[in-house]
C-alpha cells in the first residue's frame, strides 16, 4: 500500500527533491501529501508549489510557546493522515510529546555518523575531532536529539585539508542516495525495531 508521506524542511529541500525524484522514479511506494516548513521563506515552499504539494508554514516566532508551536503542527498535519513524517533538513527538535503522536514513524537524517557528533555543525565536529571517516546516518527519531535507532549509515573519508565546507559537501553526495533507500525500506513495511536495533535495512 503507498504511504503517506509528510515532509519537514527548513532550508534548500535538496533531501526533499530526492525523495519527490525518488517517488517519481518508482523507487519509493509513497506519495507526499504535505510539507511542513518553519521558515517562512524556505526555498524549500517554492519545491512543493512547483510539485504541487500543499505546504503548512509554521513559523516559530508566532507562537508564544514550542508547545503552540507543535500543536498548530499536528493539527495542520492530521487531515493528511501522514504514515511517515521525513525530517529532511528540519532545524527544530521535536518533543517526545510530539513524537508520541507518529511514535516510530518520524525519520532523520543526520550528517554524521551517529552517534558521534550530535547536533549543529556536525561537519565542523568531525573536522576538529580529526576522525579519519565521516558519513551520514539515517534514524527512527526521539525525544533525544540525534538519538533514535539507527536504520542506515554511509561512509565517506575526511582528507587532511578538508574544511567544514568541503567536507560537508562530500557528505551531502551520499546523504541523498542513503536517505532514499532507508525511506523506500520503511514504505515496504521492511523495518522492525528490536530495542536499539533496526532490523531489516
Amino acid at each position: 500500500m503507498t504511504k503517506r508521506m509528510a515532509i519537514f524542511a527548513s532550508g534548500r529541500g535538496s533531501n526533499a527533491e530526492a525523495l519527490y525524484d525518488a517517488i517519481k522514479a518508482g523507487k519509493i511506494n509513497a506519495e507526499i501529501v504535505v510539507l511542513v516548513s518553519d521558515i517562512p521563506d524556505a526555498p524549500v515552499l517554492e519545491k512543493a508549489e512547483k510539485w504541487n504539494i500543499p505546504a503548512i508554514i509554521a513559523d516559530r516566532k508566532q507562537f508564544s510557546s514550542k508547545e503552540k508551536f507543535e500543536d498548530f503542527i499536528l493539527d495542520q498535519i492530521k487531515p493528511y493522515q501522514p504514515d511517515l513524517i521525513a525530517l529532511a533538513g528540519f532545524m527544530r527538535l521535536l518533543s517526545g510529546r510530539f513524537i508520541s503522536h507518529y511514535e516510530s514513524r518520524i525519520i532523520n537524517i543526520h550528517p554524521a555518523l551517529l552517534p558521534s557528533f550530535k547536533g549543529l555543525h556536525a561537519q565542523r565536529q568531525a573536522v576538529e575531532a580529526g576522525v579519519k571517516v565521516a558519513g551520514c546516518t539515517v534514524h527512527f527519531v526521539e525525544a533525544d536529539m540525534d538519538a533514535g535507532p539507527i536504520i542506515a549509515q554511509t561512509v565517506v573519508p575526511v582528507m587532511e585539508d578538508d574544511t567544514e565546507d568541503t567536507l560537508a559537501a562530500r557528505i551531502l553526495t551520499v546523504e541523498h542516495p542513503t536517505f532514499v533507500k532507508a525511506v523506500a525500506l520503511f514504505c515496504e513495511d521492511k523495518l522492525e525495531i528490536n530495542g536499539r536495533v533496526v532490523r531489516g535495512a
